[in-house]
């Protein structure tokens, strides 16, 4: 099962807080993936289609429970990518225009609604209510081993800023971005994501993916030591290679025997150690010298031979 997979269904078993949070979690559903239709007559039908389980036990049990309406239900497999097709249909009945407004889906006059009616969304928990219900929906989690992502694929301008203001004011920070015909409502810092996650009563996705976090943070600590390490090592190879060509120097013009003894140690130990960082090569001297001394000899050389 993907972690997006494991969120949706973490959230569709979330109990509700107040007596309208199941109405605000279907409102939620219905407008992210449902479709309306219109007959004659003002007869009304809406179907939800989905490939996920959560979505399909969620929308079937909150409208019996909360809009006592009548459901038909058809699962078809697709043989092109072998997955399942739940379809979820609220026939033309009566109660399902009232229900409709009810859910924010349509006005009193009958016009489709473009955001999110206030009030589906009057409360601090129906709002965490909504917002669970988008999720369970549409939405998307990247998994935490990877890059922090979190997006709610909608249909419609107003209602994909509607929704980013909503998830705005739980404190979470989410942009929209347009892509071709949907919209995309997207959390991208890994603590917002966690956050986001948190509100909503993810508790579960939320442990997994903070354990995600601290293995990546210890991944790249790793990796920082180890990359500062072989940068020392890279730095430390080339001060050496050009230390072992001032000596060759030194003695292609037959300087060698008239060298002051530090420098003449010196020499001795570098050729002696070639692949010692000035540091240990300094460890190696009687009495012990530090890095500097060493490299204050290294620039007599130079300057002996005009460098």
């Amino acid at each position: 099962m993907s972690f997006t997979a494991e969120v949706r269904d973490e959230l569709s078993r979330q109990e509700p807080v107040c007596e309208f949070c199941d109405l605000a979690t279907l409102a939620a559903l219905v407008r992210v993936c449902g479709t309306l239709s219109l007959g004659g007559s003002g007869r009304y039908g809406l179907m939800v289609a989905t490939e996920t389980g959560a979505v399909a036990r969620t929308m079937i049990g909150l409208t019996h429970k909360v809009l006592k309406l009548k459901t038909e239900f058809t699962v078809r497999r697709s043989v092109l990518h072998k997955v399942r097709n739940y379809l979820i249909s609220l026939p033309d009945q009566p109660g399902l225009d009232k229900a409709l407004v009810l859910l924010g889906v349509l006005d009193r006059r009958g016009g489709l609604v473009a955001g999110i009616p206030r009030h589906v969304v009057a409360r601090p928990c129906c709002r965490l209510a909504y917002i669970r219900g988008a999720l369970i929906a549409g939405g998307f989690v990247a998994d935490p081993r990877g890059d922090f992502h979190l997006e709610i694929a909608v249909q419609g301008e107003e209602f994909a800023r509607s929704l980013a203001r909503l998830i705005g004011e739980v404190g979470i920070n989410a942009r929209v971005n347009h892509r071709k015909s949907t919209y995309a409502v997207y959390v991208k810092s890994g603590d917002d994501v966690r956050g986001l996650l948190e509100a909503v009563g993810a508790a579960r996705s939320v442990d997994v993916l903070e354990d995600a976090r601290a293995m990546k943070s210890v991944k790249n600590e790793v990796n920082r030591k180890v990359n500062a390490e072989l940068a020392n090592q890279t730095r430390s190879a080339g001060a050496a290679q050009h230390q072992l060509e001032l000596i060759a120097e030194v003695e292609e013009r037959g300087l060698r025997g008239s060298l002051p003894q530090a420098l003449e140690e010196f020499c001795d130990l570098r050729l002696a150690y070639p692949d010692l960082s000035l540091r240990d090569l300094g460890e190696m001297c009687n009495p012990p010298l530090s890095k500097s001394a060493l490299y204050h000899r290294v620039l007599r050389l130079e300057k002996l031979l005009g460098e």
